[in-house]
């Protein structure tokens, strides 16, 4: 994995805007569109907002969802509504290619196969992404891969639903999806991340963040490394 230390999580979105619009231009190139899993975060929206002032094949752009807790329509604990807030005001980004997780449907198992068609109606069968970004929490879970949780088994289906974490259930990309991603770009910031940014470059695997693959993956950090 390759290691990019910033001076501080300013730097680190505008890195990693940078990044992903290479990513884009390179992927348009090659393929005619550019398909990315996005996770939520205070410093992910900052990077967002940069990557609207990069040059960036926005017609050609797809943004899916890395993870979604389960919460009402516009709710601020619902990542989507700072992923619209962050580009939709700000770049020619088509708003019908933000493919939102459907968690406001009463049965959530037939949403999560809803959700992974439409991944494979834009990303082929089995779904392959140009780029997944990813956070990595204190307790070392990304996405909403969350120790202990039963969703870290899942290996026959590439999105499901956890058990409540932090007052919520949440729907999530699993580790088949996430580990076939050309791409994955690790936005880690702030001193409490250090210990786990530690383990997750050993690829520790006691720690959700430690299985994902590493051959492909960028880190970018704000944390002495």
């Amino acid at each position: 994995m390759e290691i990019q230390a910033c001076a501080d999580a300013n730097a680190v979105a505008k890195a990693a805007a940078k990044f992903i619009a290479a990513e884009a231009r390179a992927a348009v190139a090659a393929r005619s569109r550019f398909i990315m899993a996005v996770s939520g975060g205070k410093t992910p929206w900052q990077m967002l907002r940069a990557l609207t002032n990069e040059e960036m094949p926005w017609k050609a752009v797809h943004m899916v969802q890395v993870d979604e807790r389960i919460a009402p329509a516009d709710d601020p604990d619902r990542n989507l509504t700072h992923l619209r807030e962050s580009l939709l005001s700000h770049a020619p980004l088509p708003p019908e290619q933000i493919h939102a997780m459907p968690v406001e449907v009463e049965n959530l198992e037939t949403a999560c196969a809803s959700y992974a068609k439409t991944l494979e109606q834009i990303a082929g069968t089995p779904s392959v992404l140009d780029l997944a970004h990813l956070g990595l929490g204190p307790d070392g879970h990304t996405a909403s891969l969350i120790p202990d949780d039963p969703v870290l088994n899942v290996t026959d289906r590439d999105v499901a639903l956890t058990g409540v974490y932090q007052k919520r259930r949440r729907m999530t990309l699993t580790y088949p999806l996430l580990n076939r991603s050309r791409k994955i770009l690790w936005v880690a910031t702030g001193a409490e991340k250090a210990e786990m940014i530690a383990r997750l470059r050993k690829a520790d695997v006691t720690i959700p963040a430690g299985r994902i693959r590493q051959d492909n993956a960028i880190l970018l950090t704000d944390c002495a490394v």
